[in-house]
């Protein structure tokens, strides 16, 4: 049994933790302060070949993050063949001329490094965590792959039947993931971004060598990538090792610029209704459309964040407070503003309890009350500082780290914003003001603009049965004459 000393010396612990936490929150705005107008410590080059490279210094250690970036993602897939930018990231890690099929992340592990990749919407980004004095390794071994790509049938027809068992235990198997995938599809009516980054089944099943060969033609080029190596490196070093290995790789003049389509705005509010023997509790989604922060009006991407966060987010949100604390209409809440697309952007809601369509409807209520009262009431200015400290503060815990470092600026770079707007970021959050917030939420709170997900458990065949006979017995008695 453990000792009182031990609950002693553990409740310290927590309280320490709780108050650098909390210091280190009040402290943010100031630190911040003090150094957001600083000069910029990321280089950035333009090989001759169109390649951009973005250099980020962090001499803690003698590691480096190398990634890759290409502008290119699942809403850039030829139509019917949906799932091929995720698909030929998985066939990426096959082989070259001078790779063997199956080799290269196995060349990194043996150099103890780590490696992987990832796809979403508007950006595909591989990456590789190493030594830095293995960086050349990993450059010429991605620049190999930029262009050298060797793919056999073997390999095309292995890598299909994995991306397809993915595709069944991470959505298919999961009901709130398969309302989640079906919201999406309701809630854009013109744009890709309604496609699954995964692809729909039928169309994965007809993805095939030749396929993946013709999008990786059409998109892989260093002309149409960014290159961000973050850590213990020179600047002019990294320049050096660029135009050694990538810079050998030819530009395609005519490569595919993005071609999307425009969302129309939206008229109706749109619902998607699940049930599944699988759920226990019910649950309710709404997601509104908004700008993202590429293509926002000043200030107003970070008022979106900053009304998000007061509204939806933890236990001292408006939401949470109403519907969990005082109502007890719901177990958990909590809401988001996913404003890092290249297009449109989202805001989303989320709340779970019961598990029938009246505890729905009684959720569904209960945050209509409270956006609502934001709408006409707007917020505070201590839920603002609140919401604005914990940002900071997160953003500063993020410059900690090399690997969220890489990403931070290749995404931002990918998704179409520049150096000084990623940068500039707390500061524009530091402008925000309530009744920003207050805009924000009177012109995108708009129940129009929105789809609903309801995912209710299905009744066992038992209990329907039993529901059948009881509605039986509530039925009028016809008459016996």
């Amino acid at each position: 049994m453990l000792s009182s000393k031990f609950f002693v010396f553990q409740s310290s612990l927590t309280a320490m933790k709780y108050l650098v936490v909390l210091g280190f929150i009040m402290t943010a705005h100031t630190i911040l302060s003090d150094s957001a107008i600083a000069k910029s410590k990321v280089t950035t080059y333009k090989l001759d070949n169109g390649m951009d490279v973005v250099v980020i210094p962090d001499k803690r250690a003698p590691v480096v993050t190398h990634m890759v970036w290409y502008r290119v993602g699942a809403a850039d897939e030829p139509l019917g063949q949906s799932g091929i930018a995720h698909f030929l990231e998985h066939l990426m890690f096959k082989g070259t001329e001078k790779i063997s099929s199956g080799e290269f992340s196995k060349i990194i592990a043996r150099n103890g490094g780590r490696d992987n990749a990832f796809t979403g919407q508007d950006v595909t980004a591989y990456f590789q965590r190493v030594a830095k004095d293995r960086l050349e390794l990993v450059m010429q071994m991605e620049a190999d792959r930029m262009v050298n790509l060797r793919l056999d049938e073997k390999d095309v027809t292995t890598e299909r039947k994995v991306v397809l068992e993915e595709r069944r235990s991470r959505v298919d198997n999961n009901p709130s993931n398969i309302l989640g995938e079906q919201l999406q599809a309701a809630f854009y009516q013109a744009h890709p971004y309604g496609i699954p980054i995964i692809g729909w089944e039928h169309e994965i099943k007809k993805l095939n060598r030749q396929s993946a060969l013709d999008f990786y033609k059409m998109f892989y080029a260093p002309n149409n990538a960014i290159l961000v190596v973050a850590g213990d490196v020179e600047a002019q070093d990294v320049l050096e090792l660029a135009k050694k290995t990538y810079g050998k790789n030819s530009a395609i003049e005519d490569i595919n610029k993005r071609k999307r389509v425009t969302e129309p705005p939206h008229q109706a509010q749109r619902s998607v209704l699940l049930k599944d023997k699988r759920v226990g509790q019910a649950s309710i989604q709404r997601i509104y459309k908004t700008p993202s922060y590429t293509t926002a009006k000043p200030g107003e991407a970070e008022a979106l964040d900053l009304l998000m966060k007061i509204a939806a987010s933890g236990p001292t949100s408006r939401l949470y407070k109403h519907m969990v604390v005082d109502k007890k209409v719901a177990s958990s809440v909590s809401g988001w503003y996913a404003g890092s697309a290249l297009d449109t952007g989202r805001i989303g809601l989320y709340a779970v309890g019961g598990s029938t369509q009246e505890d729905i409807q009684k959720m569904e209520a209960a945050i209509n009350i409270v956006l609502a009262e934001i709408i006409e009431k707007g917020v505070n200015q201590e839920e603002l500082d609140r919401a604005r400290n914990v940002y900071l503060a997160s953003y500063i815990y993020g410059s900690d780290s090399q690997s969220s470092l890489a990403r931070r600026y290749g995404w931002g770079l990918a998704s179409g914003r520049s150096i000084e707007d990623i940068e500039q970021w707390p500061e524009r959050l530091k402008k925000v003001t309530i009744e920003n917030i207050q805009d924000v939420a009177r012109q995108y709170f708009n129940i129009k603009n929105s789809v609903t997900g309801i995912l209710l458990p299905e009744p066992k065949q038992e209990d329907r049965a039993d529901a059948d006979k009881a509605s039986e017995a509530e039925q009028p008695q016809k008459s016996k004459l």
